[in-house]
């Protein structure tokens, strides 16, 4: 089966869990810091990957890392995932609960790419663009500078991109006239 179609049905379940036990913020912040960690320890997500690495060292690692520190809940969770020779795709887990939680407080990100940082007038402009678009309720704006752009923005929403940037029209017009 397909890493991301396993790790929806783990976080569907962790999910369904939560709201059972009441417990979906605790696990959203959970699964954050889960989500921070293995990105700031890239030795950490290689021996979660490395298939090589016994099952029992990645379970004590896992415990000794986050047990102090995440719900007893969330640990009980890393460790079925650690049973069940899943820890591969716990950074895939957590990516996917993270979403399934977004959808279901119908918040949206968004990532704006500029020259400049925003001001307080773009950034509301921005945030209402994409609330109207995705029809959400709540938008977190990711803010990005990139001086290649030229001028003008990009707006990433999910899957969709819109490119304002004068870069963009510079190429299309450079495409037109080779053409």
């Amino acid at each position: 089966m397909a890493v991301a179609t396993v790790a929806a049905r783990y976080a569907k379940s962790l999910l369904d869990l939560a709201q059972e036990k009441g417990l979906t913020e605790t696990m959203h912040k959970d699964m954050l810091f889960f989500k921070r960690t293995v990105e700031q320890s890239r030795p950490l997500l290689l021996m979660l990957k490395n298939p090589i690495v016994r099952a029992e060292k990645k379970n004590a690692i896992i415990k000794a890392v986050f047990a102090n520190r995440v719900d007893p809940v969330t640990m009980a969770f890393f460790q079925i995932i650690a049973k069940k020779n899943r820890e591969p795709i716990m950074d895939a887990i957590a990516d996917e609960f993270i979403n399934q939680y977004d959808r279901l407080k119908g918040i949206e990100r968004a990532t704006i790419i500029t020259t400049v940082p925003l001001t307080d007038a773009l950034r509301k402009k921005f945030t209402e663009m994409v609330a109207k678009t995705a029809g959400a309720k709540t938008v977190e704006l990711e803010e990005k500078i990139d001086s290649k752009l030229i001028g003008g923005y990009i707006l990433r929403v999910g899957d969709q991109q819109i490119d304002g940037s004068i870069r963009s029209q510079l190429n299309d017009l450079r495409l037109q006239f080779l053409n």
